[in-house]
This record gives C-alpha cells, sequence and structure tokens, in this order.
C-alpha cells in the first residue's frame, strides 16, 4: 500500500491538481503559437485568460486556508504550493505577451524547443501533484522535472551563444534574450515546485 496523507480536508487536493492542469493547458497553448506562428497577439490574449484562470484558483485556495482549521499537510507547505505553481503560470504567460509586445516576426527553432521542454515540465507536475495522495510515487515525476529544468538551461545557454555569435541587430539581440531567459525561468519554477513536494515529502515519508 503507497503511503498516504492523513485524512483531512479534500478540497485542497483538487484545487492543486486544478492549479497544475491549468498550468499544462497554458504551457501547451504557448507551444501551439510558437510552432504554428500566426495571430500571435490573439494566442497570447488567451494564455493570459488561462492564467487569470490561475490566480482565481490560487486565491480560492489561499482563502480556504484561511477559513480550514485541519489541513491534509502542513498550511504553509500548501500556501508555498499554491504560489509557486501560480509562479510557473506567471513566467508561461509573460513569455507569450513578450513574443506579442515585442511583435517577434517569426518563431526560432531554439524557442520551441524550451516550449516543447516546459510542456513535458508541466505534464510532470500535473503527475506529482496527483501523487500527493500517496507520496512514495512522487520520486519519479520529481527526477524528471529536475531533468527537464537542466536541459531547458543548457537549451537556454546554447541559443543565447548562439545569439550573441550572430552579429545581428542590437535591439532584437536584447528582445531575444530577455524571450529565451523567460522561457527557461518558467522551467526554473517548474523546478521550484518540485523542490516544494521534496520538502513536503520529507515530512511525510
Amino acid at each position: 500500500m503507497g503511503l498516504r496523507l492523513f485524512p483531512r480536508e479534500e478540497t485542497f487536493f483538487d484545487l492543486l491538481n486544478g492549479s497544475a492542469q491549468n498550468i499544462v493547458r497554458a504551457a501547451r497553448m504557448l507551444q501551439d503559437l510558437l510552432d504554428d506562428y500566426t495571430d500571435v497577439e490573439r494566442k497570447a490574449e488567451a494564455i493570459k485568460s488561462v492564467e487569470d484562470k490561475g490566480d482565481d484558483i490560487t486565491h480560492t485556495i489561499i482563502d480556504r486556508l484561511n477559513r480550514t482549521f485541519i489541513t491534509p499537510f502542513d498550511r504553509e507547505d500548501i500556501f508555498t504550493l499554491a504560489k509557486q505553481l501560480d509562479d510557473v503560470l506567471d513566467w508561461i504567460e509573460a513569455s507569450s505577451a513578450r513574443m506579442a509586445v515585442y511583435k517577434i516576426p517569426h518563431a526560432t527553432s531554439e524557442v520551441s524547443e524550451l516550449a516543447h521542454i516546459l510542456v513535458s515540465e508541466c505534464e510532470a507536475i500535473v503527475e506529482a501533484i496527483t501523487n500527493l495522495r500517496k507520496l512514495d510515487r512522487l520520486a519519479g515525476p520529481l527526477r524528471e522535472i529536475n531533468r527537464l529544468e537542466n536541459l531547458a538551461d543548457r537549451v537556454q545557454r546554447d541559443a543565447i551563444a548562439k545569439l550573441f555569435s550572430s552579429n545581428g541587430n542590437p535591439i532584437d539581440v536584447i528582445k531575444w534574450k530577455e524571450i529565451y531567459e523567460t522561457l527557461e525561468e518558467a522551467t526554473d519554477q517548474g523546478e521550484h515546485v518540485a523542490h516544494v513536494l521534496e520538502g513536503i515529502y520529507a515530512k511525510h515519508k
């Protein structure tokens, strides 16, 4: 039998899972924007709507924390996890917004690769959040999150090195550098989700 958390307020599991599902939806929409680089402003606005929904979920979690006496695990951990999930979504939305605001004319292979890595990482986050009820199943998705963040870091470094060796327009170089860094930051925030989950596991194993 898998390790289980104490039987407490189950709504938090559903809300956290809803937050994770919302994140992976936004990541897939960003991937679609970059793979099919058309109608960028509309697609960026659609991602912003998903980010707004994520804010609503986070606020609901915090409100319920304030009104619930017994929580399934430490309330500080629930708060931190909810905020960290929201941070992943914020950086996904920031990535799409920069593509639109900077009037980027086309996507690069590197930015599309980063988006694909981000989707895979967000899918691993969903798997990890789903396993919060049985913490001994967390190890696999947490390893995958860490692996994907390391991969994104390498892709970002190579992309920026290529950017500075291209002798391109300095303004374009600045724009692309910020876009690559924003996408990589989204994967960093995903790794921070893994760190919070690792802390929860350490307390309850």
